[in-house]
């Protein structure tokens, strides 16, 4: 392989984007300021849950083509190609990203950068990023270091599959030796459909894919509320729409809705950073968007509390789910996490169990109750919430679970169960958006 890669930041994108690299053939190193997640990575431990990766990590440590460090000294004289994968979350009290890791990296490693190189540019950013980090850059470094800018289309629980089998490439770049050089870094992908475009068009593509997503899921939210007033049902009527091959059947299943590290905080950043250019008035539908999908963790608490009598008070509330979305311990803004707060901040006697958030739901809210199964989860609970729909939830025996519960009392907040076969069993189910 002709060029040597680094990626600095080793979170969910880094450490994905350094294994999987490493896996086609390139010599990586990868780097973190947390010296602690440096050396559990050295070790061959992940910090996040996702499928497949860990043996990635493993094997290529294992082969020598995969180091970490916490040295941008190291980083500099290793790397041709230094892909930045840091983290841009929202800024505390409004809506903009904070973009400061970015700034840091740059900052930090420009003046070590001593000979050409490409800076690749991953993590998802306001329009405009691009092109002010090429100027501090070049007044930095000088002109032998180039930018491009490569938005990543990972998904939690398919971030291995997505990385080594895109659906789409995308290049952000200002010359023909950038395209040249990310191309030649992704050829072992074999054909893949590629847009080679400029900074801020590159920069839109992943603003604009989360917003069409949380849009998408939002609309059929939306057509539940309605459904709730009309006595209708979501899902035969999500099942109807799916059918038309303008509107398709993904991201059109009704429930709590969408969370995690990505789409709410990226529409948020999308809608700010419209409103800096002028354009406020095109991203004012997102407002509705976010705010329909808060509005289905409320009917949730809603649903369950008039299925115990209207208070959760002297109350057992078993819940199913604690990361925002299965195959994942990611509980960044988790739909699940919030609902089963907010019942035990009313009072609710809370009982939680994850496949894979329960240490990160623990830390983070350690006065709630965790259970390490389904069952001991819903011991002698009066109502069992279904709030991620892990496929072990999905398969729960209804008798079985039956058997545990003070009263067959379910809500699904993920219109994951068949509704039929539960009632059978003598259980009281509601789900959203469905009579």
């Amino acid at each position: 392989m002709p060029y040597r890669l680094t990626v600095l930041g080793t979170g969910y994108l880094g450490a994905t984007h350094a294994a999987c690299m490493a896996e086609l053939g390139f010599e990586v190193l990868g780097l973190d300021v947390d010296a602690a997640k440096i050396e559990r990575l050295r070790r061959g431990e992940l910090p996040i849950h996702e499928p497949g990766l860990e043996e990635i990590l493993q094997r290529n440590l294992a082969n020598g083509r995969l180091r970490f460090t916490t040295s941008y000294q190291e980083v500099a004289e290793f790397g041709d190609v230094h892909f930045v994968c840091v983290g841009t979350p929202q800024k505390k009290g409004e809506y903009a990203a904070d973009v400061s890791y970015l700034d840091s990296v740059i900052d930090s490693l420009a003046p070590y950068l001593t000979r050409e190189c490409l800076i690749v540019g991953k993590s998802t950013v306001p329009v405009g990023t691009a092109e002010r980090l090429a100027g501090r850059l070049a007044r930095i470094a000088g002109p032998h270091v180039e930018l491009a800018w490569n938005p990543e289309f990972l998904r939690e629980g398919f971030a291995v599959q997505d990385t080594l089998h895109p659906d789409r490439i995308v290049f952000g770049v200002a010359s023909d030796r950038a395209e040249k050089i990310l191309r030649d870094v992704y050829a072992p992908l074999g054909e893949v459909p590629t847009v080679v475009t400029d900074y801020p068009t590159a920069e839109l593509v992943k603003s604009a894919a989360n917003a069409f997503l949380a849009t998408k899921i939002s609309f059929i939210n939306a057509m539940a509320e309605v459904c709730e007033a009309a006595h209708a049902d979501v899902k035969q009527l999500s099942t109807a729409l799916s059918y038309d091959e303008r509107i398709g059947g993904r991201f059109l299943n009704p429930g709590l809705g969408f969370g995690g590290g990505c789409l709410p905080k990226d529409i948020r950043a999308f809608m700010a950073r419209a409103g800096e250019l002028g354009a406020d008035q095109a991203l004012t539908f997102l407002r509705e968007v976010d705010a329909i999908n808060m509005r289905r963790r409320a009917r949730m608490v809603d649903l369950a509390r008039e299925l115990v009598g209207n208070s959760f008070r002297e109350r057992t509330v078993g819940v199913l789910g604690a990361a925002f979305k299965p195959n994942s311990d990611d509980i960044r803004d988790s739909p699940a996490l919030d609902v089963a707060v907010t019942i035990g901040q009313e009072g609710g006697r809370v009982t939680i169990y994850d496949p894979a958030a329960l240490a990160n739901a623990r830390r983070m809210h350690p006065t709630l109750g965790y259970a390490d199964s389904a069952l001991a989860a819903a011991r002698g609970a009066d109502v069992v919430l279904l709030l991620t729909e892990w496929q072990e939830f999905v398969d729960l025996d209804p008798e079985e679970l039956g058997a545990v519960v003070s009263v067959r009392n379910m809500v699904d907040g993920r219109n994951a169960l068949d509704a039929e076969t539960w009632r059978s069993a003598g259980w009281h189910y509601r789900a959203l958006g469905r009579p």
